[in-house]
């Protein structure tokens, strides 16, 4: 009887690890959580990436056109596509597609210190009547001569900064330029960086004097801008009105806050390093109740244009700035209007949800474009991974249809293929519109996004 009962016990034991091999493997797969993308999927999409980041760079010395002449900055800048678009260095875009890895440190150093070099040394008003304050980072800068232009809308030095495009420069270059910094200290562990002097102010220096520039409200640090004062809130929607209190770049502002105080971390000031976090914390805690709306997502502002927004809702979820309920509401909110058909088309998302457009005739309450071409009512691949990180939180399948969707348009456009192709696209329409071809964000954001997403971490410091 005795060996009758082992026999039976090592089955058991037996069937136990059965389980544990096969079927629980197998029940979890039928549940939805096996991997995100396979490791094809993520092959293809780091490939491209690399590609489209050759044909973004302008190397010292290249050509561009009569228009722009060369490369004279004395290192490898990276524009933010390839083909015609863009020629000149944006700070935004560069700094978006960082979180890719593929960056070199050199090539890193060189934007990182051009960007400081142009930083505004004292405030001045522009013939078009617009405020360049002291401490303003450009928009983008000129590969030909260096100049800074502080403004959306030109490529001149001299005509830029007339109101269509804001009385002040865009808030979000600022906290770029800080993510610029931490991000090449974090890789390199090269500190000393920070004490460097670039036109007898150190690099640690111009990055508080950066970080203040944007208008901000003294209780919470949230940003905001009115309607005589105008900043544009991210240079992704500038030729949208947006005014009040501001989501998109005050999200940017607590990464950067948390970023300036692991930074002064690093060099050993703690009393000042606290000051940056509680700043980052009063803003995450503001978030919910200054932006929260019915949907469920945070609206865009509180003034013009106070919609809900996609981009920015799905961002503060990356960056980790939203708990417990709300960020339930927020990531389900997002899921569901996946399933109904109104964020995305071929895996590329709306700023405005269909369903939350101002009327009938405009997506945003006040825009320069016109309905669903560019920042009013195209599809981005820029944000595709921010929003899949959130719903992969509620639901791992409806994010992976989400990202599927995306690569397969990728693979369907692929640029590669020849000059009739232009994938990644900076973004499209289902009426046959698209805008500027091989665009980096629109991989480099989600390649990045798509990393956390199988690491099962959130983004930032």
């Amino acid at each position: 009887m005795e060996n009758i009962h082992l026999t039976n016990f090592l089955k058991g034991i037996w069937l136990l690890l059965f389980l544990s091999l096969w079927a629980i493997p197998l029940f979890s797969q039928i549940k939805g959580t096996e991997p995100f993308l396979s490791d094809e999927e993520m092959s293809f999409l780091e490939k491209m990436t690399k590609d489209v980041l050759e044909q973004s760079k302008i190397y010292p010395g290249q050509y561009l056109s009569e228009e722009f002449g060369s490369n004279q900055t004395g290192g490898t800048l990276i524009r933010p596509g390839g083909r015609d678009a863009y020629p000149s260095f944006w700070i935004r875009d560069y700094a978006l597609s960082l979180e890719t890895g593929l960056v070199a440190t050199e090539e890193q150093r060189h934007m990182l210190f051009l960007t400081a070099g142009t930083q505004a040394d004292q405030s001045w008003i522009t013939e078009g009547g617009s405020l360049v304050p002291f401490g303003a980072i450009a928009d983008h800068i000129r590969i030909d001569n260096s100049l800074p232009i502080y403004f959306p809308g030109t490529y001149s030095y001299e005509a830029q900064g007339t109101s269509e495009w804001g009385t002040l420069p865009p808030f979000g270059d600022q906290f770029f330029f800080i993510h610029m910094a931490h991000y090449y200290v974090q890789q390199t562990g090269d500190e000393n960086i920070l004490l460097k002097e670039i036109n007898g102010l150190r690099m640690i220096d111009r990055l508080f004097i950066a970080f203040h520039v944007p208008p901000s409200q003294k209780e919470n640090h949230l940003v905001y801008t009115s309607e005589n004062l105008r900043g544009v809130d991210f240079g992704f929607r500038d030729a949208i009105t947006i005014t009040g209190d501001l989501l998109f770049p005050s999200v940017l502002k607590y990464r950067a806050a948390r970023e300036l105080s692991f930074l002064l971390e690093g060099l050993g000031d703690s009393e000042p390093a606290k000051k940056y976090r509680a700043i980052a914390k009063s803003i995450k805690n503001a978030l919910p109740k200054v932006f929260s709306d019915k949907s469920g997502l945070l609206k865009a502002s509180t003034g013009t244009s106070n919609q809900p927004d996609v981009w920015g809702s799905a961002l503060a979820i990356y960056f980790g700035m939203l708990e417990g309920d709300v960020f339930q509401r927020a990531c389900h909110a997002l899921a569901d209007a996946y399933s109904e058909g109104a964020l995305s088309h071929k895996g590329n998302i709306r700023h405005v949800l269909t369903s939350h457009d101002f009327n009938r005739d405009r997506v945003w309450e006040q825009s320069m474009a016109p309905k669903n071409r560019y920042q009013n009512g195209a599809y981005w691949g820029t944000p595709t991974g921010w929003v899949c990180y959130a719903i992969h939180k509620v639901n791992p399948d409806l994010a992976k249809e989400l990202a599927l969707s995306y690569i397969e348009e990728l693979k369907e456009n692929d640029f590669r293929k020849g000059e009739a192709f232009g994938a990644p696209y900076e973004c499209f329409h289902p009426d046959g519109y698209s805008q500027n071809p091989v665009y980096l964000t629109s991989v480099a954001c989600p390649l990045a996004a798509f990393r956390k997403i199988k690491q099962g971490g959130i983004a930032g410091p």
